[in-house]
């Protein structure tokens, strides 16, 4: 069956951070908590976050409070003085949440408005499908990319996350296509290529080579045997037309 339909994570896949995060976190630390090594905020804020996502999925008590755990597990792992962390948490916390709510934060990967245009000239539908909070609306507004989208799904605004199939299947619907009209991109094995295929869609996952795939969403010893791994975005245009010839 032809491919109507492409749908698309966020983070890692259609933009990225304009500065790595641990960078960013290092610049909004330093005036209240002095100088930290980037490379403890880095891990620090790996942990941080899979342990936060564990225990509150879905953004679940407010995106709010959900990133000011994230961001006061990181400050501490990362070796910052906790009774100073608490203290300039308020002052901290508006600032990151702020930074990465537009483009101050984020950048397009180069390939990815020429590969929307393109699936949009070949007469593709595309969605936004990410586990992610409502900023990201912002965000994608900023970078201009809500008008060449047909439809986009945030996990905090749906209650709900990917690899659940109810996520992809409410893409699909809004869409109006069937699963195996649909193929999902994205940079994270479990939650968007595994997720998907799970639930009926086709799928490719994304590692680019170099700086710009540094910061994917990547295990240790992930197994891609039998994976449908890209390089890039242009990758998608090809195998929709591949596979839209059979």
């Amino acid at each position: 069956m032809a491919i109507r339909v492409v749908t698309f994570d966020a983070l890692h896949t259609l933009l990225t951070p304009r500065l790595p995060i641990y960078t960013q976190y290092a610049h909004t630390f330093a005036p209240f908590l002095g100088t930290l090594d980037p490379g403890a905020i880095k891990r620090s804020f790996k942990s941080a976050l899979k342990q936060v996502q564990h225990e509150q999925p879905a953004y679940r008590g407010g995106a709010h409070d959900w990133w000011a755990d994230v961001i006061r597990r990181t400050a501490v792992g990362a070796g910052a003085d906790p009774a100073a962390v608490d203290a300039s948490l308020g002052e901290i916390v508006p600032r990151l949440l702020a930074r990465f709510s537009s483009r101050e934060g984020y950048r397009l990967f180069d390939d990815a408005i020429p590969t929307l245009q393109r699936l949009r000239d070949l007469d593709i539908r595309t969605g936004l499908v990410s586990n992610t909070d409502a900023r990201m609306r912002a965000v994608i507004e900023d970078l201009d990319l809500i008008p060449r989208l047909d439809t986009v799904l945030l996990s905090e605004e749906e209650g709900v996350e990917k690899p659940s199939p109810e996520m992809f299947d409410r893409a699909c619907t809004r869409l109006g296509a069937k699963p195996e009209e649909v193929m999902h991109v994205g940079d994270e094995l479990e939650c968007d290529y595994r997720g998907a295929i799970a639930s009926g869609l086709h799928a490719l996952l994304i590692r680019r080579p170099g700086p710009d795939g540094e910061e994917e969403h990547k295990e240790a010893g992930e197994d891609l045997t039998g994976v449908q791994v890209i390089t890039g975005l242009s990758s998608v245009v090809d195998w929709v037309q591949k596979q839209n010839a059979l």
